[in-house]
């Protein structure tokens, strides 16, 4: 499992980012028809949750395999693998009031393959822009260093439990407030916590604008880290 990736330029089109998805993919179909998305040419980079809590989580493979969509890995799609495996440290009613009814109540193949795909996405990614890399983790970024965040998602590190819980579960930054933000790194893009608007602390931005309840998607364009109406 590459736990992290990289991707070159997009010298066609443009490259967004979008917040996290929770099963409703035709809602956000609807944000990218409106702002002009076109998966000739561009490319569209999730932050994680794909699944949970909407009426299409099942769609998340399919999205998967479209050559223009890619995504980290966020808690919800631990938790799939957390169940398979039985890890004991999931409150398995827990995960139904969260939104994981769908999976509990699939099949157990159905189960084993969507835990094993959403398994193998990268905890996180970073993408060239003309202006410089932007990176992508579903929570936080638990260096102070995207240079530190790449070595030890490479392996380059000795692997660390309490690192692992920030990728995909820390609130921290914005419960401190912190705006000392990463470097090495254009700008770094959140999800995981729901809020009214985006906010930027330091160059982390987050884009959990609840697209998938009451909110909307937040659509940021790389090259300009621009929101784009949608």
């Amino acid at each position: 499992m590459a736990r992290f990736k990289h991707y070159r330029f997009n010298s066609r089109g443009r490259d967004f980012a979008v917040g996290d998805i929770h099963g409703h993919f035709e809602r956000l179909s609807l944000s990218l028809d409106r702002a002009g998305f076109d998966p000739r040419q561009d490319r569209l980079f999730s932050v994680g949750d794909l699944v949970d809590r909407g009426p299409q989580s099942d769609q998340a493979l399919a999205w998967l395999d479209q050559p223009w969509f890619h995504a980290v890995q966020g808690n919800h799609e631990v938790l799939t693998r957390q169940f398979v495996e039985q890890d004991p440290q999931l409150n398995v009613r827990d995960y139904r009031i969260t939104g994981g009814g769908w999976f509990l109540d699939s099949p157990p193949e159905r189960q084993r393959l969507f835990a094993e795909r959403l398994g193998k996405l990268p905890v996180a990614l970073e993408v060239e822009t003309r202006r410089g890399l932007v990176g992508l983790v579903h929570a936080n970024c638990p260096f102070d260093s995207w240079s530190t965040l790449r070595a030890y998602l490479q392996g380059r590190l000795p692997p660390d439990p309490a690192v692992e819980d920030v990728f995909q579960w820390s609130r921290d930054r914005l419960k401190l407030k912190n705006e000392t933000g990463v470097r090495d790194v254009r700008a770094v893009i959140v999800g995981h916590t729901p809020l009214r608007r985006p906010r930027r602390l330091g160059n982390v931005w987050h884009i959990d604008t609840a697209g998938w309840s009451e909110g909307y998607f937040t659509l940021v364009e790389l090259s300009t880290m621009r929101f784009v109406a949608a």
